[in-house]
């Protein structure tokens, strides 16, 4: 809604302009009457819509017509005024006011126009039926008031119609030619009656119109109103209700009639409560609200907004198989403006043996479009209303700023939910089937994806020491050199393929230009482990190259399975990236203990932290941990069992031996 009105009145001389200004002012008729009032401002608190209103004056005697034309564009109503005793002041109406008024504005945007009879004390007559055919022929005209300055007869009034017309015109709303609703109001509501309808029945029953009445006008309809309602529609319309609850075609039919009954603010109060402005266009200010996003931090959403969208899903899966669709899905997005989803987002999440996006497909999507443009997740959440169905302030409070990374790594400990890994490596090497090996899709599946459908993101959850993670995977293609944007991330996959002999030294040298000093960690994937490996054409092996860079050794991986394929990287991936700073072991470590043995450390560590976030006690840790890759552990290994117990029982004896010295000194 505007934040002010400027309301200009014009007309020929001696109409009584200037009284009706002074009349408002003072409340009484003014005995000495200037040639034209000056600018007046009425403050917001004392009008009916809470809005300060300008009013300007108009004098031919004193104001230039170059005047006159900035006035006009000045104005965002003009208030015609006519003497109901004057035929020619009635006759300069069409023949001039109008005429110049619409010369001086665009043909799409009108100003509104207010016809004003003034000085119907000195007559017994109406001149309504002069100006009725005048308000049939142009459209700009809102409505038309007779009144007098002198006897104060519907002063307030006029100045009120004249705000009303501004603050909730009709123009956007209605054709009176076709006496029906324009499209663009027609889909408005549209909008906001399926934003309403919660259970997706196609009626609003008691409850959802209550709420409706509740968040639109602050106070529910008593149950009698209500089926006052109803009977009004069902009346005039036949298909208007259904199962005692109100129709798409029955709620448009109301709004229809308040309009027409010249009361379009309800109509207005609706859509701007929905978040439109006065073209009948999303706002700015409702679709993006604010959202302060620190460097170094990551948006998630939080646990109200998946209750939210677990709803939407719910409401649109109507066979109840828990997947959305084609059509389930197209319905879901018809309170957008277009389709956000395209068809890439099928190999993004998982779907079913059909290939429909599954509810745990449905809440990955929305939180990679969050983790990646926090910005269009806004925007989807407001054409879903969701600050209206969850009486919040704007959909802003659904989004987690999640605290600086480096916070994190200083504390130890992360409070983030999304982890983003990048995988990388030459063309061919296997990237797509990491990718898709997330979802559970083995290469058979995978061969069904069409090529112009592919995704370089995929997402799905994984469990870390019994907590739900997501991990966010991004194919990085092949350069010499990478940008920002695909450095930044939580955790790094080297991807090679054990039968391409070139495969191996991009991955070595990407690490070394990027990663081999940062603190992200990496983990080398041996992909496509079915075929026949050969020796990689570089300096060192692979598995030579992890040790010298106190990496896990190579990772052995194949999507070409029978079932779907192992998840055991992955969930070593978003280990690595949940705690990056517990996942390399110094020299020193390396020297005292195996592979195995600084593993298991590592894994007790981690385990002890998401417990009771309280480090290892033993005085040993502290020179075990330093920033260097996490090893991860083989908990089978009996070999590594065995040092442990043997290595506890020599700690023990030590212990007694001690404690047996120091009561012989005491």
């Amino acid at each position: 809604m505007k934040k002010d009105v400027r309301i200009l009145l014009v007309g020929e001389p001696r109409v009584g302009k200037t009284s009706l200004i002074m009349s408002l002012v003072s409340e009484e008729f003014p005995e000495e009457v200037p040639p034209r009032a000056e600018e007046i401002t009425i403050p917001a608190d004392v009008t009916p819509e809470r809005v300060p209103t300008h009013i300007v004056d108009y004098s031919e005697s004193e104001q230039s017509d170059d005047q006159l034309h900035h006035e006009i564009s000045q104005a965002n109503v003009i208030c015609i005024v006519y003497a109901v005793n004057n035929k020619n002041s009635i006759d300069k109406v069409t023949s001039r006011w109008i005429p110049l008024i619409n010369e001086r504005t665009d043909k799409d945007s009108r100003l509104p126009l207010i016809l004003v009879g003034n000085k119907s004390d000195l007559v017994e007559y109406s001149s309504m039926e002069t100006i009725l055919p005048i308000m049939n022929q142009y459209t700009e005209i809102e409505t038309c008031v007779e009144c007098s300055a002198k006897n104060l007869k519907n002063i307030s009034e006029l100045f009120y119609y004249a705000q009303k017309a501004v603050l909730h015109p009709t123009g956007p709303l209605y054709c009176p030619e076709e006496k029906e609703m324009k499209p663009a109001c027609v889909k408005a509501l549209t909008r906001i009656f399926r934003i309403s309808d919660q259970d997706n029945d196609g009626t609003l029953n008691d409850a959802e119109l209550n709420f409706f009445q509740r968040i639109c006008f602050n106070t529910p309809l008593a149950p009698q109103a209500l089926e006052d309602v109803k009977n009004v529609v069902r009346k005039n319309l036949s298909d208007g209700v259904a199962d005692n609850g109100l129709t798409l075609k029955g709620f448009l039919f109301l709004h229809t009639l308040f309009i027409q009954r010249g009361r379009h603010e309800t109509t207005w109060t609706v859509l701007r409560r929905f978040g439109y402005d006065d073209d009948l266009e999303l706002m700015p200010e409702y679709l993006f609200p604010p959202l302060k996003i620190p460097s170094d931090c990551t948006t998630e959403l939080n646990h109200h907004a998946y209750l939210f969208l677990q709803s939407i899903f719910d409401k649109h899966d109507l066979d109840r198989d828990c997947a959305l669709s084609p059509d389930e899905l197209k319905d879901l997005f018809k309170v957008f403006p277009y389709m956000p989803w395209g068809p890439d987002v099928n190999s993004t999440v998982c779907t079913n043996e059909r290939g429909w996006i599954t509810y745990q497909g449905f809440l990955s999507q929305w939180t990679l479009t969050t983790y990646l443009d926090v910005l269009r997740c806004l925007e989807y959440l407001g054409y879903l209303g969701y600050s209206i169905l969850t009486e919040q302030e704007s959909q802003a409070s659904a989004i987690t700023v999640t605290r600086d990374k480096k916070i994190d790594l200083q504390k130890r400990q992360t409070q983030r939910n999304v982890f983003r890994c990048n995988l990388i490596g030459v063309k061919g090497c296997g990237k797509s089937g990491v990718l898709q090996a997330l979802l559970g899709r083995n290469l058979m599946r995978q061969k069904h994806i069409r090529p112009e459908h592919k995704s370089y993101y995929a997402i799905n959850t994984v469990y870390v020491y019994g907590q739900e993670k997501y991990l966010l995977l991004h194919n990085v293609c092949e350069s010499d050199f990478l940008c920002d944007a695909e450095i930044m991330c939580d955790a790094v996959c080297l991807v090679y393929d054990v039968s391409n002999p070139k495969s191996f030294e991009y991955c070595a040298r990407i690490f070394k230009q990027h990663f081999m000093d940062s603190r992200i960690p990496c983990l080398v994937i041996a992909a496509k482990s079915d075929l026949h490996e050969v020796r990689q054409e570089y300096c060192i092996s692979p598995a030579d190259f992890c040790k010298k860079h106190k990496m896990p050794p190579p990772q052995a991986f194949s999507c070409n399975t029978v079932d779907a394929p192992s998840k055991d990287i992955f969930v070593k991936l978003t280990t690595m990236a949940m705690y990056p700073l517990r996942a390399r072991v110094d020299e020193l470590g390396a020297m005292l203990l195996s592979d195995e043995e600084s593993s298991i450390i590592h894994q007790v560590h981690a385990v002890s932290s998401v417990e009771d976030s309280i480090y290892m006690g033993s005085s040993l840790a502290p020179q075990l941990l330093e920033d260097r890759h996490v090893t991860q552990a083989d908990l089978k290994s009996s070999t590594f069992w065995l040092r442990a117990s043997f290595g506890a029982t020599v700690f023990a004896v030590l212990g007694f031996a001690m404690y047996r010295a120091l009561l012989k000194q005491r």
